[in-house]
């Protein structure tokens, strides 16, 4: 990359967050070639669709593609920017272990075509250290190449860490508007990720080491797990006392420095489910708030679905509509989604009784299979169920009136109905 030609990109893994990267990217005018290991993804996004559902990313990847501007295959090809942003879930050891080995062997490719000048991103929420640890595998696979760090002189390549920090819904603008925190291994390594963010990020780039970037992006959503576990302890206590949680929270908020967040039946997605056990398992002995407000979010989930049992034994022979799969409102994600398993254990127990309303999918996970639920629209749900759950705020669940409920047993897990205690 020589002058003010626009740098090659490879993206790594085309999820919730490589795509719509590679989509921005993109559309800044960079030539980008993503990589995923699912050829149907590769084949969906070449044809200029899209494989996840996200606000304006299908007319945006459509434009890029038939541009020529964003290629998918299942091969990293060379280039002058690597943006690495595939998984980084739990190890299969029970212990919230995190697992690396999706970006270590991303690495392992990317070193087998790296030159002299190239920079090396890695996106993926990450332990504190897994940037350096990236960079030692590169090492190891290019002897040839002088590591940041690792070198006395001017290194030959660049590497950093820069985590995203989107809501589902509004990842487009949030990538291209929200701050971003970018570390490097050396301050030479975050100029040179710097100045490639500054090409589609219009928030404020701010530059740091990697360790400390990589630990903001785990404290962030840290942070709010922990508020939400004070809501959702909150509202155990409430039903213990017989309160209406809601109407404690909203007269509670009106003191000027109190900002109760809202209940549900526990907190999923790929972060702030996951990301505070990586502080926890870096440090176990000093993280005992973080490792408490998991413990409180994770049995938040259990006390919902006690109550939800109760109320179903309640109303015999009567059909239960559980309302959302998803973690979050008007979304299609149901990783590590609390309604996913609130749901899916009611349909284990009670079988035929259960219907499933889930507006962003077209059928039900896996775990469902010979439970005998069924998925239905909400009109179905709404005239043959007498039970309802909810359990995801989505927005056509909200406008349901009180006469379409009124004869129904209902457990709101979520508030968006006042009327209901």
């Amino acid at each position: 990359m020589r002058g003010d030609t626009k740098p090659d990109v490879c993206v790594i893994g085309l999820g919730y967050i490589g795509l719509p990267t590679a989509a921005i990217i993109a559309r800044a005018g960079c030539p980008v070639h993503g990589v995923d290991v699912t050829q149907r993804v590769v084949d969906t996004i070449n044809r200029g669709e899209i494989h996840i559902e996200e606000v304006d990313l299908d007319g945006l990847v459509q434009a890029v593609v038939q541009r020529g501007l964003l290629e998918a295959s299942t091969e990293v090809a060379p280039a002058d920017v690597f943006v690495i942003a595939v998984p980084t879930p739990f190890a299969k050891d029970g212990n919230h272990t995190p697992d690396t080995s999706y970006v270590m062997a991303a690495a392992e490719t990317v070193a087998e075509v790296l030159k002299k000048g190239d920079t090396v991103i890695l996106e993926s929420t990450s332990p504190v250290g897994t940037t350096e640890a990236m960079r030692d595998a590169i090492a190891a696979k290019r002897p040839d190449l002088a590591m940041p760090g690792l070198c006395d002189g001017q290194p030959d390549v660049s590497i950093a860490y820069c985590p995203e920090r989107v809501l589902p819904g509004k990842i487009l603008e949030e990538l291209t508007h929200n701050d971003r925190s970018i570390g490097g291994i050396t301050p030479r390594c975050a100029r040179k990720a710097l100045a490639f963010y500054k090409r589609f990020v219009k928030g404020e780039c701010v530059t740091t080491d990697a360790r400390s970037a990589e630990m903001t992006k785990l404290v962030e959503n840290a942070f709010r797990d922990v508020n939400i576990a004070f809501a959702n302890e909150l509202s155990m206590i409430a039903d213990r006392q017989g309160l209406d949680v809601w109407e404690v929270i909203r007269l509670a908020n009106r003191h000027p420095r109190v900002n109760i967040l809202t209940p549900g039946p526990g907190v999923g997605g790929h972060c702030i489910a996951v990301d505070p056990w990586f502080i926890v398992h870096g440090a176990p002995e000093e993280a005992k708030i973080i490792r408490q407000a998991r413990e409180t979010n994770d049995a938040k989930m259990h006390h919902v679905l006690a109550r939800a049992k109760a109320l179903v034994e309640a109303n015999p022979g009567a059909k239960v509509a559980c309302l959302g799969l998803a973690f979050k409102a008007n979304i299609d994600d149901f990783r590590e989604s609390p309604a996913r398993y609130v749901a899916a254990s009611l349909a284990r127990e009670f079988g035929e009784r259960v219907q499933v309303v889930e507006p962003y999918a077209g059928e039900l996970p896996k775990e469902f299979e010979g439970t005998g639920a069924e998925l239905v629209d909400i009109d179905t749900a709404l005239e043959k169920s007498g039970v309802l759950i909810t359990l995801v705020d989505h927005d056509v669940f909200k406008v349901i009136p009180p006469e379409e409920r009124q004869a129904k047993a209902v457990y709101d897990t979520r508030g968006i109905w006042p009327d209901v205690a």
